[in-house]
C-alpha cells in the first residue's frame, strides 16, 4: 500500500486510488483489468470526441463525453467527469464554438491520468 500513500497527494494527480480501491474491495485481478480497458479507452475518447465535434456531429459527441464521464468518475476523476458532463450538455444544447476549452482540459487530465495509471502497472 505504500504506493497508495505516495500516490494519494492532491498535488496535482488525478487518480483517486482510494476510490479505485473501493469498487473494487481488494481484487487486484479486478483493479488492473480495469485499468487495462481504461488505458485502452482513454486515446479513444480523445479522438472520438475530437473527431465528433470536428464533423459537428454533436449528438455522438454528447454520447462519447457521457460514456467517457462514466469510466473517469470509476477512477475518482471528479473534475474530469464534470468537464464531461459540461461536454455532453453543451453538444445537447447545440453550442460546439463552447466545447473546444474543455475538450483541451479533459484531453490533458485524461493523458496525465493515463500516465499516472500506466506508472502504477508497472510499479504493481
Amino acid at each position: 500500500m505504500p504506493y497508495l500513500k505516495k500516490h494519494m497527494s492532491s498535488n496535482g494527480k488525478f487518480i483517486n486510488f482510494n476510490h479505485l480501491e473501493s469498487i473494487v474491495s481488494g481484487d487486484e485481478s479486478f483493479k488492473k483489468e480495469l485499468i487495462t480497458i481504461f488505458l485502452t479507452q482513454i486515446p479513444a475518447f480523445i479522438n472520438n470526441m475530437k473527431k465528433y465535434l470536428a464533423q459537428n456531429n454533436l449528438e455522438n459527441l454528447a454520447r462519447e463525453a457521457h460514456t467517457a464521464k462514466s469510466s473517469a468518475l470509476i477512477f475518482g476523476m471528479e473534475n474530469t467527469g464534470r468537464l464531461l458532463k459540461e461536454i455532453q450538455l453543451l453538444a445537447e444544447g447545440n453550442k460546439p464554438i463552447e466545447i473546444q476549452p474543455a475538450l483541451e482540459e479533459v484531453k490533458m487530465e485524461l493523458f496525465q491520468a493515463k500516465t499516472e495509471l500506466e506508472n502504477f502497472l508497472k510499479e504493481g
